[in-house]
C-alpha cells in the first residue's frame, strides 16, 4: 500500500469511528495509528481482573506503575551496560511503554478519569473532538523502527519515574485519599512524562498501545475459540489421532523402574526413566506430550509415536515433524518441567506467569505452535500437570486425550 492509500485508510477508519464504538477484531486489525485513547482505555479495562475485588482502590495498579516505569528504566541499563550484544531493545521499550500505558489506563479508570479528555487537554485539541482523539495525534513520531536515542530518552525517563514515584508518595501518606481532586494534576504530569519518553525514544505510543492490546488479547481473550487443528485438511492417515487412550504406568526390571506407554494393547515408544541422579518422575513425562496434541492440536513427538507424520507434503514433514520440531518440543517440556518442579508443578495455581508463556512462545518461534495463542498454551501446561501430579500419585493410569474436544482426562488404572 502506497503511503497516500495508507493515509487515506487511516482517514476513512477515524471517519467511521464517528458512527459508533468499533469491536475489539476491527481495532486490532486496522493500523495502530487508527487507535483512539479512548478505545485503549476500554478494552484495557476489559482485562482488568483485579477491578471486581478492588473496588475503586488504586493500590495494585499504582504499585503495577511504579514496577513498569522501573522496568522502563532496566531496559535502559541493560541496554548501556551490555551495549551492542543487547539484541531486542527497541522491541523490549515499546512492549514495556505499552505495560505503563495498561496499568496508567487503568488506574485512569478506576479513579474515573477519562484520559481521551485529559489527552485533548494536553495537545489543545477541542474538547468536543477527545472521544475520537488517537494516540497517535498525541505526539509527531509515527514509526517504531526508527534509531532510539539514549541521552534525551535517559532524562525523560527518570522525570517520568520521578513523577510515578511522587504519586506512590502521596498515596502511601493518605495525601490523595483526604483530597480526590489532586489526582488528575498526577495524572496529567504522568501522561506527559509518557509522550515525551515516546517522543525521546523514537516510539510510537499508538504502536506501543496496539501492540499491548494484542498482548493482553493473546492471554485473557474475550472469548475462548480454539483455533483449528493443525493438521485438519490433511488425509486422515497423517492426523494425529483424534483421540487417545494412553495407559501410562511403571514397572520394574532387574531393581531399575521404568515408565512404560501402551496403546491399543500395543507397547508405544521406549521404556523411560528419569535419566537423572536426583529422582524427579519426569520419566511420566509424555503426557505433557499428550497435553499439547489435545489442547494446542500440536506434538511432533506423538506424531512420530504413531507414525502420522505429513510425508504428503514433504516441507511440512521435514520442518514440523521432523527431528528439530521433535527436539524443540522435548526442550518446552524440559524447560517447563525445571520451572513448575519449585512450584509443587502447578498444584492449586490457576494461572501460569506471563514470562514462562512468552518463553515458550520464543522457543517454538518458527514452527505453526507459534500461532497457538497464549491463553492455549496456558490452558495445555496446567491440563498437563494436572495429569502428570495424578501420575505421580497413583503411578500408573489411563490418560484419554480427545482433540475434538480439546480435553485431556485421566482415569485409575487397577493395580
Amino acid at each position: 500500500m502506497t503511503k497516500t492509500g495508507s493515509r487515506q485508510q487511516q482517514s476513512d477508519e477515524k471517519r467511521a469511528r464517528s458512527d459508533g464504538p468499533r469491536d475489539l477484531t476491527t481495532v486490532l486489525s486496522s493500523p495502530p495509528e487508527t487507535l483512539t485513547i479512548a478505545e485503549y482505555q476500554r478494552f484495557a479495562g476489559k482485562t482488568d481482573r483485579t477491578a471486581e475485588k478492588a473496588g475503586h482502590d488504586l493500590d495494585f495498579l499504582l504499585l503495577g506503575l511504579f514496577g513498569e516505569a522501573g522496568s522502563l528504566l532496566s531496559e535502559l541499563k541493560k541496554k548501556q551496560r551490555d551495549a551492542d550484544s543487547y539484541l531486542g531493545y527497541e522491541a523490549s521499550v515499546v512492549e514495556e511503554l505499552g505495560d505503563v500505558l495498561w496499568y496508567f489506563a487503568n488506574m485512569a479508570s478506576r479513579a474515573g478519569i477519562d484520559l481521551a479528555e485529559l489527552g485533548s487537554r494536553l495537545v489543545g485539541s477541542p474538547s468536543d473532538a477527545a472521544q475520537h482523539l488517537a494516540l497517535s495525534d498525541l505526539h509527531p513520531v509515527s514509526s517504531a523502527t526508527e534509531a532510539i536515542p539514549q541521552a534525551n530518552f535517559e532524562s525523560t525517563l527518570i522525570r517520568l519515574a520521578g513523577e510515578v514515584g511522587k504519586l506512590t508518595a502521596d498515596f502511601g501518606a493518605g495525601r490523595l485519599s483526604r483530597s480526590h481532586d489532586v489526582l488528575p494534576g498526577y495524572m496529567e504530569s504522568i501522561f506527559r512524562a509518557l509522550i515525551d519518553a515516546a517522543n525521546d525514544a523514537a516510539v510510537s505510543l499508538a504502536h506501543a498501545a496496539h501492540g499491548n492490546l494484542e498482548k493482553i488479547f493473546d492471554r485473557w481473550p474475550l472469548e475462548r475459540v480454539h483455533p483449528s487443528l493443525f493438521d485438519e485438511a490433511d488425509d486422515f492417515a497423517e492426523q494425529l489421532p483424534r483421540r487417545i487412550e494412553m495407559q501410562i504406568f511403571e514397572r520394574t526390571i532387574n531393581d531399575q523402574t521404568y515408565v512404560f506407554l501402551r496403546c491399543n494393547d500395543i507397547n508405544i515408544g521406549d521404556r523411560l526413566t528419569d535419566n537423572k541422579l536426583e529422582k524427579d518422575d519426569y520419566r511420566f513425562h509424555d503426557v505433557f506430550h499428550l497435553a499439547y496434541a489435545a489442547i494446542l492440536g500440536w506434538s511432533p513427538v506423538m506424531r512420530a509415536l504413531f507414525r502420522v507424520k505429513r510425508k504428503s507434503r514433504p516441507e511440512i514433514d521435514e520442518s514440523e515433524d521432523g527431528a528439530r520440531a521433535i527436539l524443540i518440543e522435548e526442550g518446552v517440556s524440559t524447560w517447563i518441567f525445571n520451572h513448575a518442579e519449585p512450584l509443587n508443578f502447578f498444584e492449586n495455581l490457576t494461572s501460569v506467569d506471563y514470562g514462562l508463556l512468552k518463553a515458550v512462545r520464543e522457543l517454538v518461534k518458527g514452527y505453526e505452535a507459534e500461532q497457538c495463542p497464549l491463553w492455549l498454551w496456558e490452558e495445555a501446561i496446567l491440563k498437563g500437570y494436572e495429569m502428570f501430579r495424578a501420575l505421580q500419585l497413583h503411578r500408573r493410569g489411563l490418560i484419554v486425550a480427545d482433540l475434538n474436544e480439546r480435553t485431556i482426562t485421566f482415569e485409575e488404572l487397577p493395580a
